[in-house]
């Protein structure tokens, strides 16, 4: 049996109308801020996917599934981002029918950058977004 749906509130809308708000202003910071670095925002997030990978390293069906996107699309960001000098593709040593992609030292210099500056906006949206999930806590939970 389908669980009753609650009535929703203008203050439902309210709530998840400045979430998605905040979230628009964090991407649009993250997309002028890779630009900076001469990136686009998808390269910026595939570097962090390989960073973040274990051993620093990500083969493409990971960074396909993190960024979700098509096995075909992720073929094609990692043969730019190795033109572009930021990560080097090589053989996997388990599967040679598998690339393993690992940054180069423009690439983690670059993804270092952004880092830090992503850590101190999330930093001053944190509360904001904080008091946005304390005032749907119990929406969420229920």
């Amino acid at each position: 049996m389908a669980a009753r749906k609650k009535n929703l509130t203008d203050a439902d809308y309210v709530r998840l109308g400045d979430f998605r708000y905040a979230l628009r202003r964090f991407l649009e910071f993250s997309e002028k801020e890779a630009a900076k670095e001469g990136l686009t925002p998808q390269q910026h997030q595939a570097l962090l996917v390989i960073r973040a990978s274990p051993e620093g390293a990500a083969n493409i069906g990971r960074l396909a599934e993190r960024l979700r996107i098509r096995h075909n699309t992720a073929v094609e960001l990692a043969k730019r981002l190795e033109f572009g000098g930021l990560v080097t593709r090589e053989a996997s040593e388990e599967d040679r029918r598998s690339v393993v992609l690992s940054l180069t030292d423009d690439g983690a210099r670059r993804l270092e950058v952004l880092t830090h500056v992503h850590r101190n906006e999330l930093k001053q949206l944190s509360p904001e977004i904080l008091g946005l999930f304390q005032s749907m806590e119990g929406d969420l939970q229920g």
